[in-house]
């Protein structure tokens, strides 16, 4: 069974940092890409951040660009994102996702990943 948690949401001043954790279990963890999205209220799941599984690549949406950065631990299992510089346009709750098993895909889409988790709550304030 797939189980994907993320942890390290929570509330912060604009202009400082957090890091968030994923954990997958279940699954073979360094054959799938590993993705970071985000839904803030009123708003429809957007793109944040990915990792392929081939040779950890790394791809961002435009208004991350430059104050993210996802990385992978494939030992532990886990992908991270730390998130620097934060703006009130950066709230939102964050949800980690696992791609399909080998894809070629670079997991930019909703649709290349099966795997969700619950989310975390990131709050920027002013």
């Amino acid at each position: 069974q797939v189980q994907v948690v993320e942890s390290g949401g929570g509330l912060v001043q604009a202009g400082g940092s957090l890091r968030l954790s994923c954990a997958a279990s279940g699954l073979t963890f360094s054959g799938h890409t590993m993705g970071w999205f985000r839904q803030a209220p009123g708003k429809e799941r957007e793109f944040v951040a990915s990792t392929t599984w081939r040779d950890a690549s790394a791809f961002y949406a435009d208004s991350v660009k430059d104050r993210f950065t996802i990385s992978r631990d494939n030992a532990k299992r886990t992908v991270y994102l730390q998130m620097n510089n934060l703006k009130l346009e950066d709230t939102a709750d964050y949800y980690c996702a696992v791609g399909w098993y080998a894809s070629s895909a670079l997991g930019m889409k909703a649709r290349d990943y099966g795997y969700w988790g619950q989310g975390t709550q990131v709050t920027v304030s002013s």
